[in-house]
Order: C-alpha cells, then structure tokens, then sequence
C-alpha cells in the first residue's frame, strides 16, 4: 500500500513540477549563456577580442558568486515561488537590455547586472527539489531539471543561430535580436511562477490529503535523521569540512560545463570555419542532447542500485581522458565525437552531484550550502573565460586551455572518490 501511495506522489510531483522547472531552467540557460552565439557577431561589432569576450562572459559570476548565498537564504524566508518570480522577471529585463550595449564597458556592465538579478536561481531550484522529493528519487528528479539546461543548448544553440540570421531586420544586428527576443520569455514566466509554484507539499491542492500527509511524513522522517543543534543556522555550512570538498569537485567539474560551453561555438567555428553560423550552432547543439540522455541514464541507474560514489567519480575522469585524446587527434571527426562525449560524460555527473550533496544536509544549512558550493564553482566562470581568451589571443588555438579542463575533470573525478568513500547502503537510501 504504501509503495503504490510513493509511486502515486512522486508521478504527480514529476508531472507537477518537473516539466515547468525544466522550461525555467532552459530559460535561465539560454539567456545565460546565448552570448556564445552573439560573439560570432558581437565581437566584430564591438571590437572585442577573444580575451575581451571572456572578461564579458566571466564577470556575470563575479555578481552570481557575491549574492548566491544571502539569495537562498532570502528564499527560505520568503519562499520560494515569490523569490524564484523576481529573479526571473528581474535578469529578463536585463537580460533583453543586454540588445542596448554599445560598448565593451557596458557589455561588462550588463552581464555583471544579469548575475546579479540570476544569482540564487540554480541553488534555489536545488533546494526546493529537495524539499519535494525523497532521496529514492532524488537523483532522478535532479537529472529530468538539469535536463533543461542541455536542452537549452540542443534548442537554444540553433534557435540563437536562427535568431542570429535576423541580421539587418529594422536595421538591427543580428546579435541585438538574440538578447532582445531571448529575454521576453523570462520575464513572462517569472509572473507564471507566482500563480504556478506552491512554496512547500502543504500547500500543494494537486495532491490528496493522504498524498499530502505521507510526502511530508516521509520527508520530515528523512530530515529528522540529519538534525543537530547548528542545522538551523545557516552559518554552519561555512565550517563543514564536507561542504568544502563538495566545493571543490564542483569546481573542478565546472571547468568542464563552464568553459567548453561558452566557448563551444568558437571553438566549433574554427575548425568548421567555411560552415554558416547555423550549422556551427547545430553542431554545437549535438553534445548537449547526447547530455540530456546521459544525464537520465545515470541519475535513473544511481537511484535503482542505491549508488553515488562510482555514478560521479567514473564519468568525470573519463570525461577528462577524453577530452585530452580529442586534443591529441588528427582526425576532425574522431576529435569532434570524442568532444561530444566528454561533454555528456561531464553533464552525467550534475544530479549525482547533488543527490548526495541534499542527501547529506537540511534546512537552512542546506540552502546556505548548496548556494556556497554553486558560488565557489562559478570561480571558474570568473577565471577560466577570460583566461581561455588570453590563450587563445596568444597561441591561435583552445588546445591548451582543454588540456587545462581535461586535467581539472579527472582530478575531480579523483576527489569525487575520496569524498564519497562512505556511500549510504540501499536500506538508507531507498
């Protein structure tokens, strides 16, 4: 009875709310990182150089890193779906704003604005999964989310590079249209999620009292085995050990999903240089959906065998030896399909990643946690683009800089294992 009462809950939840976070966090992606496909134009427009069009895309996480934290904290203040709502009409606007720019400066102004008004979104969407789910089926629900940030890149890639082809429409660049049209949707969900979300399971209508009663039942059991005396006080996640490490993992994995996806484009665009700016995003688009499906297959696989541990560390390092193979082949086509594995290898670990993270934390030290541990990966964001531009403005290719990321994935694949060496039994987790 009760297995058929868990299986009813988590098949309305997941119909509930993953498909609509999904869409958000595809939203969220798309206007995040839609400026790789702008710089195939905008950077001629600007005056940018390769080093220049780092600093543009790494100073929107100066801002997300500052506010990630004291963001998921306002959240489980005011809850959720009236925090998740400003955040997304507020980077909307800017983000369409971001049409305006007329200078590299004010470029630099707009994105560091943009990861102002983004902060706390990932982190946030995190937390309140957690809030819905059981860790059974924790891992899943991370990976449908995430999910909709690949898709954003196998949809968002050649739409942008559509959008792109406007290019003197109303005499307007191309690159114009691309923020413009990119940011109205944000600004029109963000006042859907007001009516849309529900804050906790107890104000959840959709569910039956009985469906109410055992999902909030079960998730307070599963809390009350991680309570102690500081997991109310959010401050707490600043001197745990653990969450230090899970840092770190995250930001070496970051090197991966940060610095191959703003510059995928480029770099597709340099070897493909004689291709229209459409099939440079089609075949940027290609690694992300083999990372949708990656993603489900080990999220789904970790939660049936009840495993975290081997789920992150393998991926990661393989992702890594990958990537340096490609940069060490000859062959355009083997190089190409090498790269579009180590990218879904890196995305296969992201729900991994944080179902043992939520798994291990609550309450407001959660939240805390979870913003910290997603701030301090987007160090890499700060560092590595504007890094990778200095390289390639200085050798005339990336090959370097994916060595860089190649060595940062399999030490933290390394590190993944260490961290996890004590997996939870399946009586524990499922």
């Amino acid at each position: 009875m009760q297995i058929d009462l868990q299986s009813s809950v988590i098949k309305r939840i997941n119909k509930r709310i993953i498909p609509f976070l999904m869409l958000l966090y595809l939203i969220a992606y798309i206007d995040r990182s839609n400026i790789s496909v702008a710089a195939l134009q905008m950077n001629a427009d600007l005056a940018l150089t390769a080093e220049m069009y780092g600093i543009a895309a790494g100073v929107f996480y100066i801002a997300y890193i500052i506010f990630e934290v004291p963001s998921n904290i306002i959240l489980t203040r005011v809850g959720a779906k009236l925090w998740i709502a400003r955040i997304m009409v507020t980077w909307g606007i800017i983000a369409a704003g971001m049409s305006l720019v007329q200078t590299p400066t004010q470029l630099y102004v707009m994105r560091f604005l943009l990861g102002v008004a983004e902060a706390g979104f990932t982190p946030g969407i995190i937390y309140y999964l957690s809030c819905w789910y059981p860790r059974s089926d924790r891992a899943r629900a991370m990976s449908m989310f995430y999910i909709g940030a690949a898709l954003a890149s196998v949809i968002g890639l050649p739409i942008s590079g559509t959008i792109l082809n406007m290019h003197g429409f109303f005499d307007i660049a191309g690159w114009r249209w691309l923020f413009l049209l990119e940011g109205i949707p944000a600004i029109a969900m963000g006042v859907v999620v007001w009516f849309y979300l529900d804050d906790s399971p107890a104000k959840a209508q959709w569910l039956s009292a009985s469906e109410r009663d055992w999902l909030q039942q079960k998730l307070v059991g599963e809390s009350s085995e991680l309570e102690h005396s500081g997991s109310h006080q959010w401050h707490k996640a600043l001197t745990d050990k653990k969450v230090w490490l899970l840092s770190a993992i995250w930001l070496l994995q970051a090197f991966g999903t940060i610095g191959i996806t703003l510059f995928l484009p480029l770099i597709v665009k340099g070897v493909v240089s004689e291709q229209s700016n459409f099939i440079v995003s089609v075949l940027s688009a290609v690694p992300f959906l083999f990372a949708c499906i990656f993603m489900f297959v080990n999220g789904r696989h970790s939660d049936l065998t009840c495993e975290r541990r081997y789920h992150l560390g393998v991926p990661l390092i393989a992702a890594g030896i990958l990537l340096m193979l490609a940069i060490l082949s000859d062959n355009l086509l083997l190089a190409y399909i090498l790269l579009v594995i180590t990218v879904a290898l890196n995305w296969a670990v992201t729900p991994i990643f944080w179902a043992a993270t939520t798994e291990s934390l609550t309450g407001v030290v959660a939240a805390a946690a979870i913003a910290l541990i997603n701030a301090v990966a987007n160090i890499a964001g700060l560092i590595f683009p504007p890094l990778m531009g200095r390289i390639k403005d200085v050798t005339g290719s990336y090959d370097i800089s994916l060595a860089i990321v190649a060595s940062a994935l399999i030490m933290g694949g390394l590190l993944g294992f260490y961290v996890l060496t004590s997996p939870r039994t399946a009586k524990q987790l499922c």
